[in-house]
């Protein structure tokens, strides 16, 4: 059983404890079927009960058991969310120092979510300039003070010593092929 699906219906309980099961899997994202299975999981563990309602509806109740449940996934979520965003801030750190190194100094990041955030706040008190993001489409000043770029303008973009993939969706880094780029000016964290 998915811990964090797990996590994430109890919250939809604690939120609307009448929704119905169709609606927790349009929220959630998966199958209904998957969210009765969940469901009967949870009632099962004992962290929810059930309370009829008339024309066939149900009442979520979370337990005491499940409230405990509930703080320990959110826990275990937190716990690996930082662990995580610990272990890609220590590869930006090795990878600014390989390029402070190779007298880098003006970079283009590849991938405009949060990791390219950890990126740009990284750059603070070093020698190294994010010019420009390159996302899925043209932003003026829309990523911090930088200017975002579609990948059709990165032909235009000539200010950069190198492109530093901020992203690890794999459509990105199977992309990086189709556009062009000097596999020798290409870092990845």
């Amino acid at each position: 059983m998915n811990d964090e699906m797990s996590l994430r219906l109890l919250d939809e309980i604690a939120r609307e404890p009448q929704i119905s099961q169709r609606t927790m899997a349009s929220r959630l994202g998966i199958a209904v079927g998957l969210v009765n299975a969940y469901v009967k999981r949870l009632y099962q563990k004992g962290c929810i009960k059930l309370k009829s309602l008339p024309r066939n509806r149900v009442k979520y109740i979370i337990t005491p058991e499940g409230f405990v449940e509930k703080a320990r996934l959110t826990y275990k979520y937190m716990y690996r969310s930082i662990s995580y965003f610990k272990e890609i801030r220590q590869k930006i750190e090795y990878t600014y120092s390989l390029m402070i190194a190779t007298n880098i100094k003006n970079i283009l990041l590849l991938g405009d979510g949060e990791i390219a955030e950890l990126c740009y706040i990284s750059t603070r008190g070093l020698s190294i300039k994010i010019v420009g993001v390159i996302g899925e489409k043209r932003i003026e000043n829309g990523f911090f003070d930088c200017h975002v770029y579609s990948k059709d303008d990165l032909h235009t973009i000539t200010n950069y010593d190198a492109i530093l993939v901020a992203s690890l969706e794999v459509n990105t880094i199977k992309n990086m092929g189709q556009l062009g780029i000097n596999p020798e000016m290409v870092y990845f964290l």
